[in-house]
């Protein structure tokens, strides 16, 4: 026994530092969230408890569920990502000479700054004189150019176009890999009973995409769920004009950080919390049903 005894104990102490990692920079931070959301809590003062009274408020704030109904708008990005980049994966799944520099050109947007890209979107929807106006213009689409970043109706729709366009090039790795991953032979069965190009990868390439595909909605859609780069650089911080593209994240930040209402941010922060759990375990049950 005193010699099993350290036997069973190596494991946890190699364990111990990403368990003290985990209980210092998640477990903790979640638990003080979730005292502060039933607290007035401002920074400078002391707590103080309040009971439900902060997820009351929520049930009659009107920013609140504009946020939360434009954060699950948002969730219409994801299966346009993935038609997109199943797409993209089959046109540079091929061997032909140069191919590599096509596959990143498709991945730059991944790896560049949020922010930049952000910058750059700004100038291209830019009321003044940006080149969507331009083009639109010229073919006579407007008669004047139209002031996209402060129009609330386009608030929303441009964020979520950037979101796609920036993420389009990392799913497309993804798929790239499932691709690679399914046998010529099946391809090959294909070709032999009559499919055409189209048909080949509607009845291989999708079907041996499946796990890809579920792996990617399920990364996607929480990713649209905390979306707030694209909305606080396109807005400058505002969330658009009339709130038009406040998300969940984006409101959170701003009732913890402009207005200072930190334990209201923290009550936001557990309904987001208890909504991306549920997407989580939704999209886990449907991979499992898939592979079963």
């Amino acid at each position: 026994m005193s010699r099993s005894l350290p036997n069973r104990l190596t494991p946890y102490l190699f364990l111990l530092p990403a368990l003290l990692f985990m209980a210092t920079f998640t477990l903790y931070p979640l638990l003080s969230v979730a005292y502060l959301s039933f607290t007035e809590y401002d920074i400078l003062t002391p707590p103080q408890p309040v009971g439900l009274e902060n997820y009351r408020e929520l049930l009659g704030d009107a920013i609140f569920w504009l946020s939360l109904r434009n954060s699950f708008t948002y969730l219409l990005v994801t299966p346009v990502i993935i038609v997109l980049a199943i797409a993209l994966a089959i046109v540079v799944n091929r061997r032909i000479p140069g191919i590599g520099i096509f596959r990143a050109l498709y991945y730059i947007p991944v790896i560049t700054g949020s922010v930049a890209i952000g910058i750059a979107w700004q100038f291209l929807f830019d009321g003044s004189g940006g080149p969507v106006n331009g083009a639109l213009l010229a073919l006579g689409l407007i008669e004047k150019p139209i002031v996209f970043l402060t129009e609330p109706r386009f608030t929303l729709p441009i964020a979520m176009l950037m979101t796609t366009w920036m993420g389009v090039g990392y799913y497309m790795v993804v798929f790239l890999a499932g691709l690679q991953a399914i046998p010529e032979d099946l391809y090959d069965a294909a070709r032999i009973d009559g499919c055409n190009d189209i048909q080949k990868h509607w009845y291989v390439s999708v079907p041996g995409l499946r796990p890809s595909i579920v792996f990617v909605a399920v990364i996607s859609s929480l990713s649209a769920l905390k979306v707030f780069d694209e909305i606080y650089v396109l807005t400058n911080g505002t969330g658009g004009i009339l709130n038009s593209g406040s998300t969940m994240v984006f409101y959170l930040w701003k009732q913890a950080f402009r207005l200072q209402n930190v334990g209201y941010a923290s009550a936001v922060a557990m309904v987001l919390l208890v909504i991306t759990l549920a997407f989580s375990i939704g999209n886990v049950r449907l991979l499992e049903r898939r592979e079963d």
